[in-house]
């Protein structure tokens, strides 16, 4: 069972290369990795090592503190022996899903600042219809 705490922050390497438009391809050959290497740190299933994930900041140009950024507390406050239901905050965040993460770089290549507002409230619009 991977750590609640490696898959936060494999979810969120995950979040800035894909809002980056990187490939995991590219972010591997970045950091002189394999795109399976980079497919198991993003899912938690390899504990991404201090200077590992140095080089994945400098590389996503972000802090290393953007990695544990929005952590939820029970994740930090459970002992190891019950970490199922934190897995499980993870793995059916919607925010982390692929849909989601391309949907907000689609939405954030529209130029036109009037026509993404307009885009956003039809998406407001369809979302309270149903």
């Amino acid at each position: 069972m991977p750590d609640p705490v490696d898959i936060h922050v494999g979810s969120r390497v995950r979040l800035r290369r894909t809002l980056l438009g990187m490939s995991q391809d590219t972010l591997a050959q970045a950091v002189g990795l394999t795109f399976q290497q980079i497919q198991k740190y993003e899912h938690g299933a390899n504990r991404i090592g201090s200077s590992r994930l140095l080089q994945m900041a400098q590389v996503l140009e972000v802090p290393v503190g953007y990695f544990f950024d929005e952590m939820p507390g029970a994740v930090t406050n459970v002992p190891a022996s019950g970490m199922s239901e934190e897995v499980a905050i993870f793995t059916e965040n919607p925010i982390l899903r692929r849909e989601t993460l391309e949907l907000v770089r689609a939405y954030y290549k529209i130029g036109d600042v009037r026509l993404r507002k307009k885009l956003y409230s039809l998406l407001e619009s369809i979302a309270e219809a149903q």
